[in-house]
C-alpha cells in the first residue's frame, strides 16, 4: 500500500512529514507555492526516496485552487500540460494528482478527465482519483495506470464525495484518520491514502496514521514500482 501527502504549497510542516510518507504529490507553484518551493521539495524527496507526483491545480492563488474555475476542457488540458511539465524538467514524475477544485471537477466531468488523461499519457505516468468516479474511468480509456485514492484525514458524503470543509466535521481528529486509513485499506478498494499537508495539525495526523500502519502491520512503498 502507499501513504501520500500533498505538499510544495508553502502551507504546512514538510519537513516533519516528508519522512513518514511514501509519495509526494508536489504543488507545481501554480494554486500556491513557489518555484522555490517546488524545487525544495523534490530535493527533500530525492534525498529520502520519497515517490514525486505532480499536483497541478487552477491559476487562483487567491482561493488556494479550491474554487472551480469554468475553463474548457482543452484550457484544463493545456494548464495541466505546462505544469507537470515544468516539474518533470527536475524530477522523474511517477503519476499526476490534480489538486483541489480541479479534481473534483475531474472526477464528475468526462471530458476534463479525458483531457488529464490524455497528459498522464503523453508523460507515461499515472493518475490519482477516487474509485468510482471519472478520473480513474479516463485512466482506463487512455492506457495509463489508474491509482484508487482514499483520505485518512477527511469525512465522506453517502455518495462517496468528500465532506466540503466548510461543513462541520470535515476534518477528522489524529485518531479518526488513523482508524479510517486502516479501514480503507483493508477494504481492497483502495492503492493509496492521502493526508493533506496543510490541514491544522497535519505532522501530528501523518505521525499517527504512519504508526497505526506500522502496529497493523501494513507495508507501504511507492506506487509506480
Amino acid at each position: 500500500m502507499n501513504l501520500n501527502s500533498d505538499l510544495g504549497e508553502a502551507a504546512g510542516p514538510e519537513a516533519e512529514i516528508l519522512p513518514l510518507i511514501d509519495s509526494a504529490n508536489v504543488c507545481c507553484g501554480v494554486h500556491a507555492g513557489s518555484v522555490t518551493a517546488s524545487l525544495e521539495t523534490v530535493r527533500r524527496c530525492h534525498q529520502l526516496g520519497i515517490e514525486v507526483g505532480a499536483h497541478p491545480g487552477y491559476d487562483d492563488r487567491a482561493n488556494f485552487g479550491r474554487v472551480e474555475v469554468p475553463l474548457r476542457p482543452e484550457e484544463i488540458e493545456q494548464l495541466v500540460r505546462f505544469q507537470v511539465g515544468a516539474l518533470a524538467a527536475v524530477a522523474s514524475l511517477g503519476y499526476i494528482k490534480v489538486h483541489g477544485a480541479l479534481y473534483h471537477r475531474c472526477q464528475a466531468d468526462p471530458a476534463a478527465a479525458d483531457a488529464l488523461a490524455r497528459v498522464a499519457r503523453d508523460f507515461g505516468v499515472g493518475l490519482l482519483g477516487q474509485p468510482g468516479f471519472e478520473i480513474l474511468v479516463a485512466a482506463r480509456r487512455a492506457g495509463v495506470p489508474g491509482h484508487r485514492e482514499g483520505y485518512a484525514d477527511r469525512a465522506y458524503l453517502p455518495d462517496g464525495r468528500l465532506r466540503p470543509r466548510t461543513e462541520k466535521g470535515a476534518v477528522l481528529s489524529p485518531e479518526e484518520a488513523a482508524e479510517q486509513a486502516l479501514r480503507l485499506l483493508r477494504s481492497g478498494d483502495y492503492d493509496t491514502v492521502c493526508v493533506h499537508g496543510d490541514s491544522p495539525g497535519s505532522a501530528q495526523v501523518v505521525h499517527t496514521v504512519r504508526e497505526g500502519l506500522r502496529q497493523a502491520g501494513v507495508r507501504t512503498g511507492p506506487l509506480k514500482r
